[in-house]
């Protein structure tokens, strides 16, 4: 059996927990239908309206500090928030619930609240002081005592078990500890409402600053200039910095004001590095070198909501289209233009594996412009831009994403390495760890394959390769001359295993099937029952068949010693990466110094996937 008061009771209930607040619901109805609006009814729906705003302060506060682009140099801790951190974090909001049902209990128990006026300033004034001169020392003291041995161990330990304080940090507590917060906040409320200055403001005012206040301290970003508290070193004791409260969290016994260093100066518990460390974070040059860079692009404007500053807990998942996402299908279309304002390549994420850093950068075009022929000079001037700006940052391994380093855009990265001869930074499009695990996943004793986008990059390095191992592949394509040019490539007693075919019909009796080239439902119906669609073409094709297995795009499982890493890459399972990524993620380990450009090495496959094994990457 649990300590008393140290656990949610809906907190099995997942998001029905949400209909919990059905009773409030209920009454703002009642009282709009059958009432005329009663006191009670205006009230339950002022409680539902702040506690909305008050989730809403959470989420913004979230989403400008996961805004790396913008926040990068004034982040305090550099570590990511890893997936056991956000499955940790998942019901944060808990605490709204009761909250909202004391507000209502509240208006029962407290009749001058039933006539409160909509605003009044002397109020105002009121819970100020109420605040710094009862709540600010109750927090202190309390805190402090919850940092003993069975109180920490069993209630405020879980508020700490977050590694990187986020927004969301700030909800994230026990029954207990947010019981107590809620007496910090009403105090100053009813003690303004006992001395007749009560107003519906003052609730709003003070309880959503009160949480900006908070979210501000967890949000893992330095907002303040030190030049601020150079100027009135006043100001360092009446408000805390997003540093002060990081330092309580990664060393624990020092820093527990709620929002006022005021009594941590009267307790003598102010840590000595809080000043200097503010100081050299609001300096904005906390910045950390990434080793690799993986340069990502927007599919779609629906999966660009997917980013992790805007819904943590839906970026956290494989990316699947849910109905309340499009409803800020708007926002994101909105986001886009100004991504296209700004021209330039934002980072999106980042996480740590084996001491070095990597991270995500993202060209703001979405997936339909690549195949505008009048936007390709624009798009390779940002590709360009992104790789001369990782050259500068020092930067040593840059990998492009699938249609970063599209043959017809700028052969796949090879307009860049010719253009810019003395790179420091190497380019990897990472299609000879993609043509790896295709070819990796094809059975052994498999004797003939199909394949379709035969004479790009990749067809042509699967191509070479299995007739290598004696395996007939049968290449659709209707130019005579791009099969004859990669059938010369082979070896000349493995030439006769490559054969030129020009229609899908070719391929009725062959179960393995190598998609490059995207196909429709016709197209897939010639393939005989118990076919397996292996797939390379972007985006994936549409499984018709049910009598037909179908491959996912080639992936590869990050090493199990990754942190930091919070978010799916697109449709793929946590913890697993495209293989293009994967191939600069294995570059950067082993430390090799060419450039992965242009056409497959294809003696090179055998290599980078034993490589990658070595450096405990595995197939997906």
């Amino acid at each position: 059996m649990g300590v008393p008061v140290s656990s949610w009771p809906w907190q099995n209930l997942g998001s029905f927990k949400y209909l919990l607040y059905g009773p409030l619901v209920a009454k703002v109805i009642h009282s709009r239908a059958w009432e005329g609006g009663s006191a009670e009814g205006v009230w339950c729906l002022h409680l539902l309206l702040l506690f909305a705003f008050r989730g809403l302060i959470h989420q913004l506060w979230w989403s400008f500090s996961s805004m790396i682009f913008l926040t990068r140099t004034r982040r305090i801790v550099q570590q990511g928030y890893d997936f056991k951190q956000i499955d940790r974090e998942w019901d944060w909001d808990n605490f709204l619930i009761p909250q909202a049902f004391i507000g209502a209990m509240a208006f029962h128990l407290f009749p001058s609240l039933r006539e409160l006026p909509l605003w009044d300033l002397k109020g105002f004034f009121i819970a100020l002081l109420l605040h710094a001169a009862v709540s600010e020392p109750l927090f202190y003291w309390s805190h402090r005592a919850f940092h003993s041995g069975h109180l920490f161990s069993n209630y405020h330990s879980v508020h700490h078990s977050s590694p990187v304080p986020s927004s969301f940090t700030a909800g994230h507590g026990t029954p207990l500890e947010h019981l107590l917060m809620s007496l910090l906040m009403g105090l100053p409320l009813l003690g303004a409402c006992f001395m007749g200055a009560g107003s519906i403001g003052l609730f709003y005012v003070y309880v959503l600053l009160f949480d900006f206040l908070r979210c501000m301290g967890h949000s893992n970003v330095e907002v303040f200039p030190s030049g601020f508290f150079e100027t009135v070193p006043l100001f360092r004791y009446l408000i805390y910095t997003p540093t002060y409260h990081s330092l309580h969290h990664t060393e624990k016994n020092s820093n527990y004001c709620l929002f006022m260093p005021l009594f941590d100066a009267l307790g003598g518990t102010i840590n000595t590095k809080s000043w200097s460390l503010q100081k050299e974070i609001s300096s904005g040059k906390n910045i950390k070198v990434p080793d690799f860079v993986f340069l990502a692009h927007v599919v779609d404007v629906v999966s660009s909501l997917h980013s992790p500053f805007v819904f943590r807990s839906f970026s956290s998942m494989p990316f699947r289209v849910l109905p309340y996402i499009l409803v800020f299908w708007p926002g994101g279309f909105l986001f886009m233009l100004a991504m296209w304002g700004w021209s330039k390549t934002f980072l999106h994420s980042f996480y740590n594996l084996r001491g070095r850093l990597h991270q995500y950068w993202v060209v703001p075009r979405h997936g339909f412009q690549y195949f505008l022929p009048f936007a390709k000079n624009g798009i390779n001037d940002q590709i360009e831009n992104a790789i001369l700006r990782a050259d500068k940052m020092g930067v040593k391994v840059l990998s492009l994403a699938a249609l970063n380093k599209n043959e017809a855009l700028n052969g796949g990265g090879t307009l860049f390495v010719s253009k810019h001869p003395y790179l420091n930074v190497r380019i990897v499009h990472g299609n000879t760890l993609t043509a790896a695990v295709i070819l990796n996943e094809i059975p052994k004793d498999v004797k003939e394959v199909f394949l379709t986008g035969a004479t790009s990059k990749l067809g042509r390095a699967i191509a070479l390769y299995l007739c290598r191992r004696k395996v007939r592949v049968l290449m659709l394509t209707l130019s005579t001359e791009r099969f004859q040019k990669i059938q010369k490539e082979a070896p000349a007693d493995c030439q006769q295993y490559l054969v030129q075919v020009t229609k899908y019909q070719a391929a009725q009796n062959c179960k393995t099937w190598i998609v490059g080239k995207w196909i429709s439902f016709g197209e897939q119906r010639l393939a005989p029952r118990g076919t397996h669609f292996h797939q390379f073409v972007v985006p994936p094709i549409i499984g018709f068949r049910r009598d037909c297995t179908y491959g996912k795009l080639a992936a590869m499982r990050l090493p199990l010693d990754v942190q930091g890493l919070g978010m799916c890459e697109y449709t793929l399972d946590r913890g697993v990466v495209h293989a293009c990524h994967a191939g600069g993620v294995v570059h950067c380990l082993e430390g090799w110094t060419h450039h992965e450009v242009g056409a497959i090495d294809v003696d090179r496959i055998d290599i980078v996937w034993a490589a990658a094994l070595k450096n405990g990457l595995r197939p997906a």
